[in-house]
C-alpha cells in the first residue's frame, strides 16, 4: 500500500514522501497514529499543492531576507569604549551590546546568535559584522567603536 508521511518516521521516511508499506503495517501502524494517509489520487494533489505553497513561502523569506540584507549594509551602529594610555582599550563589545545598540538606534530586532562575531570587538574605528540572516543570505551591519 502507497502511503504519505505526515510525520518523518524512523526506518521509514521523512515528512511529505511517498512510501511503499505492507497493508497491515500501514492498517495497524501508520493509519491509526496519524503518522501518515493514504496514497490516493485526491492526497497526491493535496502534497502537491502543500509543496508548492511551501516553495512559495520558502522564496518569499529568501527575497526579504535579501532586501534586508541590502537594507542593512546602509545602517550603522555606534559604540563606545573606555580607552588609556596609549589608545588601549578597557574591555569589549560583544555581540549581545551591538544587537541591543541596533534595537535602540535603529529599531532593528537582531539576534544576538545571528551575529557571527570571531570574537567580541576589542579596538576602536569601525568593523562589519556579518548577520546571518537566512541559510542563503548573509548581510553585513557597520559598528563604529569610538572612545568614551
Amino acid at each position: 500500500m502507497k502511503v504519505i508521511l505526515l510525520e518523518d518516521v524512523k526506518s521509514l521516511g521523512k515528512k511529505g514522501q511517498i512510501v511503499n508499506v505492507s497493508d497491515g503495517y500501514a492498517r495497524n501502524m501508520i493509519l491509526p497514529k496519524k503518522l501518515g494517509v493514504e496514497a490516493t489520487p485526491k492526497n497526491l494533489n493535496d502534497l502537491k499543492l502543500q509543496k508548492a505553497n511551501e516553495e512559495k513561502v520558502a522564496q518569499e523569506n529568501l527575497e526579504a531576507a535579501q532586501a534586508f540584507a541590502k537594507d542593512l549594509e546602509t545602517k550603522e551602529v555606534i559604540l563606545t569604549l573606555k580607552v588609556g594610555e596609549g589608545g588601549r582599550t578597557f574591555g569589549s563589545i560583544s555581540a549581545k551590546e551591538i544587537s541591543e545598540a541596533a534595537k535602540s538606534q535603529l529599531n532593528l530586532d537582531l539576534d544576538k546568535k545571528k551575529l557571527q562575531l570571531e570574537g567580541p570587538i576589542r579596538n576602536l574605528g569601525v568593523t562589519q559584522v556579518p548577520v546571518k540572516l537566512h541559510p542563503k543570505v548573509t548581510g553585513s551591519l557597520k559598528v563604529w567603536v569610538k572612545e568614551a
